[in-house]
């Protein structure tokens, strides 16, 4: 069982990193979380999940890489609920932060794990009804400091959906909008819909 792997980052996708560790080319899947984390490094460790997917001619082994081991936790966490695959735990971890998860999660935010491509009510249902305990019990929501007060709470949800959903329109991913949406709207909760997007207009990214 390989539990990290430590090399030479030789090339790098928001999909994929390589990494060459004693003259050996390790191909890895990774979130965006761990994208961003090595982009521009020239050495890397790499906490590693393998998984082995049996069926049809060939086996298929397939190495995961993750930049913290909080966030191979987490992935692992979230591949054992029913209907996560590996594809949509990678998915969500490309979407929301390690943090961010524990705390939409830990808070049964089910409208931000709605915004995560693929992701359907019942599904985030599942998530939050299978891992709200686990997180705590495993200790990683206590390593990323997550506490279970809705940071949305105070936040006017319909106008938020709202701002969210045309700024989807405008062609921006919905869980990075919905994050900026918040962040405004806990600041300053009295404003209209049209100011709200005017302003995340300015910080999405």
């Amino acid at each position: 069982m390989i539990e990290y792997i430590r090399g030479e980052l030789a090339d790098l996708t928001p999909a994929l990193a390589v990494v060459d560790a004693n003259g050996v080319g390790y191909a890895l899947n990774i979130s965006l979380n761990t994208y961003s984390a090595v982009q521009g490094m020239k050495s890397v460790k790499l906490y590693v999940h393998e998984a082995i997917m049996t069926g049809g001619r060939d086996d298929n082994y397939t190495l995961y890489g993750f930049a913290t081991k909080q966030e191979r936790s987490l992935y692992r966490l979230l591949i054992t609920v029913s209907g996560v695959g590996a594809n949509t735990a990678r998915m969500i971890l490309s979407s929301l932060t390690p943090a961010e998860l524990c705390n939409v999660i830990a808070n049964a935010d089910e409208k931000m794990l709605k915004t995560v491509k693929g992701i359907g009510l019942r599904t985030a249902q599942r998530i939050i009804v299978d891992l709200k305990d686990k997180i705590v019990q495993s200790g990683i929501a206590d390593e990323l400091h997550v506490s279970s007060q809705p940071s949305a709470a105070s936040v006017n949800s319909a106008v938020k959906d709202e701002a969210v959903g045309a700024l989807t329109m405008l062609g921006f991913s919905p869980a990075p909008s919905a994050k900026v949406v918040v962040a405004i709207l806990s600041e300053q909760p009295e404003l209209p819909v049209e100011q709200v997007v005017k302003l995340a207009l300015k910080q999405i990214k």
